[in-house]
C-alpha cells in the first residue's frame, strides 16, 4: 500500500479518536478502528455480525465492551464541553 496514503489515512483515525474520545493513544485509536468497522459491518451486513456474535461470545463481549467505552468517553466530553454561543 502506499506510504503516503497509510500517513494520511493514520491521521484520520487519529482525528477521529481525538474529537470522539478525547484519547488518541495507540490502544484507543486500534478501538476506534474496530469500533468503526464493526459498527460499519453490522449496518451493512447485519446477517454476518448476527452470525459471528453467536459463533464469537468472547468477541461480542469484547466489541461490546470497546462500543460501551467509546460511548461513555464521548458522552463525558459531550458533557465538559463549554457551551458554544
Amino acid at each position: 500500500m502506499n506510504t503516503d496514503f497509510e500517513n494520511e489515512f493514520n491521521s484520520l483515525v487519529f482525528k477521529t479518536a481525538e474529537l470522539i474520545t478525547g484519547d488518541t493513544s495507540p490502544e484507543m485509536i486500534e478501538k476506534i478502528k474496530i469500533w468503526a468497522f464493526f459498527n460499519h459491518v453490522h449496518k451493512s451486513l447485519p446477517a454476518l455480525t448476527s452470525h459471528w456474535n453467536q459463533t464469537h461470545p468472547e468477541g461480542k463481549a469484547e466489541v461490546r465492551r470497546i462500543f460501551e467505552e467509546i460511548r461513555e468517553l464521548n458522552q463525558a466530553m459531550q458533557t465538559n464541553k463549554p457551551d458554544q454561543k
